[in-house]
C-alpha cells in the first residue's frame, strides 16, 4: 500500500499495523474516499483483506458494504466485516530498484522521482529507504524521513552486474521492513525487469516473509529480454523441493513407496498430496500454489503484487513510471478493508478469493493468498 500502505511476497501483506478489535467492527458500513489501505495479515484469527472495486471503466466504486462481499478461503465461504477506517499511521517504504542485467538500461528513467515519491507516501510520518540489486541487493541508503535525499540516491544509482536477484532483494527488504517499529505500515515498491536471474530465495520463504511482517508489494516492471529467461527461470530454487509440484503419482497409487516424487520420502506430503486428489479444499490450495510457482517463474513483479493484494504495472519509460505511480498514489486511500475469522485456520498456503455478489460487471483486485506458520509450513 503505500499512501496508506500497508508489499503479506507476504504478499505478501506483513505485525505494523494493529486493527480495532473486531467487537468495534461495523459490518456494513459504507466505503468512503480517503481511507486506509492496511495489507492482508492475521492477527490472532482475524485476516485482514484490503480490495479496490473499480467498474470496468476504471471508477472507483464506494458505496459497498461488507453485505455486498463473497470471500473464500479455500473454497470455503467465509462471513466478512468491514473494517473502520484509519488514515494516520506511519509508514515505512522500502523502495527497490534493480541496477543490474537489463535494469541498467533503465537507470536514466529514474531521475526525477521525488514529487511522486511524496505523492505515493501520502501526507503521514514516514521512513524511506532505497535497496540496489543486481546478483545480490545492497542498502543503498537506510531508512530517512527525508524522502527527497531517498530520490536522489535512486536517482544516482550505478550499473551492476548482469544478475537480476529480485526474489532476494524483496527478502532483503521484508527484512529490513521487520526491524521498523511495530507501529509503522510497511511497504515495498519494486522496479525492476520480470523474470528472476540468480535468486537463493524460495516461494515458500516469499509467502512466508511477507505474511510475517505484513508488506503490501507495489510493482513496476520492464520485460526481460536475455536470451536465456525460460532457462533463469526454471532455475527458481526450492530447497528440498515443494509439497505442491504437479508430478504425476507413480504406479501403485498415490501412497505406495516411491509414487510421490514431490514428497521426497516424507510421508506427511505424500499424505497431503492424496487427500488433495479427494478433498476440494486442498485440491485448490495446490492449484493456487502451482499458479504463484508458476507465475514466479513467468513474471516474478505480478506474482508477488498480487499476492499481496498490491498493484502491477507495466514499465514503459519515465512517463509512464510516473503516471503509474500517481495512480497507486490515488486508488490506495479508496480500498475496503474486509476481515474475517477463518473457520479451519490450516497451518499452510491459503487461497483467497473476494467477489461482489450479482455483479459480475465490478473488478475487484485484493490479495489472493496469504499463509499461516506451522512446524512445517508448505506440508500443511
Amino acid at each position: 500500500m503505500l499512501n496508506r500502505v500497508t508489499l503479506c511476497f507476504g504478499l505478501m501483506l506483513l505485525a505494523g499495523y494493529s486493527p480495532a478489535p473486531m467487537a468495534n467492527a461495523q459490518t456494513g458500513n459504507q466505503k468512503t474516499p480517503g481511507t486506509l489501505t492496511p495489507v492482508l495479515r492475521a492477527r490472532s484469527n482475524v485476516v485482514l483483506v484490503p480490495a479496490l472495486v473499480k467498474t470496468k471503466s476504471g471508477e472507483v466504486v464506494f458505496s459497498l458494504t461488507a453485505d455486498d462481499f463473497m470471500l473464500t478461503d479455500n473454497g470455503v465461504p467465509q462471513a466478512v466485516k468491514l473494517e473502520p477506517d484509519t488514515d494516520s499511521e506511519p509508514l515505512a517504504l522500502a523502495v527497490v530498484v534493480e541496477t543490474g542485467g537489463d535494469g541498467a538500461l533503465h537507470l536514466p528513467d529514474y531521475g526525477d522521482l521525488g514529487p511522486v515519491l511524496h505523492a505515493v507516501i501520502g501526507g503521514v510520518p514516514h521512513r524511506v529507504a532505497v535497496i540496489a540489486f543486481d546478483s545480490a541487493p545492497r542498502l543503498a541508503v537506510n531508512f530517512t524521513s527525508d524522502g527527497n535525499a531517498a530520490a536522489q540516491v535512486v536517482a544516482t544509482l550505478q550499473a551492476g552486474d548482469s544478475g537480476a536477484a529480485i526474489l532476494d532483494a524483496l527478502n532483503f527488504a521484508i527484512d529490513i521492513l521487520r526491524k521498523q517499529p511495530p507501529a509503522y505500515r510497511r511497504a515495498v515498491l519494486l522496479v525492476s525487469e520480470t523474470a528472476d536471474s540468480g535468486s537463493q530465495t524460495s516461494l515458500e520463504n516469499v509467502l512466508r516473509e511477507v505474511d510475517d511482517t505484513n508488506t503490501e508489494i507495489y510493482a513496476v516492471a520492464f520485460s526481460s529480454t536475455r536470451a536465456a529467461v525460460g532457462h533463469e527461470a526454471a532455475k527458481l530454487p526450492r530447497p528440498g523441493g515443494s509439497a505442491y509440484e504437479d508430478e504425476s503419482y507413480g504406479k501403485g497409487g498415490c501412497m505406495s513407496k516411491g509414487s510421490d516424487p514431490d514428497a521426497h520420502g516424507k510421508r506427511s506430503v505424500q499424505a497431503l498430496d492424496c487427500a488433495s486428489d479427494l478433498l476440494p479444499p486442498l485440491r485448490l490450495v495446490r492449484m493456487a500454489f502451482l499458479a504463484a510457482r508458476d507465475g514466479l517463474k513467468r513474471n516474478v513483479p505480478e506474482t508477488v503484487a498480487k499476492l499481496t493484494g498490491g498493484e502491477y504495472f507495466a514499465f514503459k519509460n519515465s512517463n509512464t513510471l510516473t503516471d503509474d505511480l500517481l495512480t497507486v498514489s490515488n486508488d490506495v486511500p479508496n480500498y475496503y478493508v474486509l476481515s474475517f475469522d477463518p473457520r479451519a485456520a490450516t497451518a499452510g498456503f491459503h487461497a483467497l478469493k473476494l467477489s461482489v455478489k450479482d455483479r459480475p460487471d465490478l473488478i475487484v483486485r485484493a490479495r489472493n493468498a496469504y499463509w499461516i506458520d506451522g512446524a512445517e509450513g508448505g506440508e500443511n
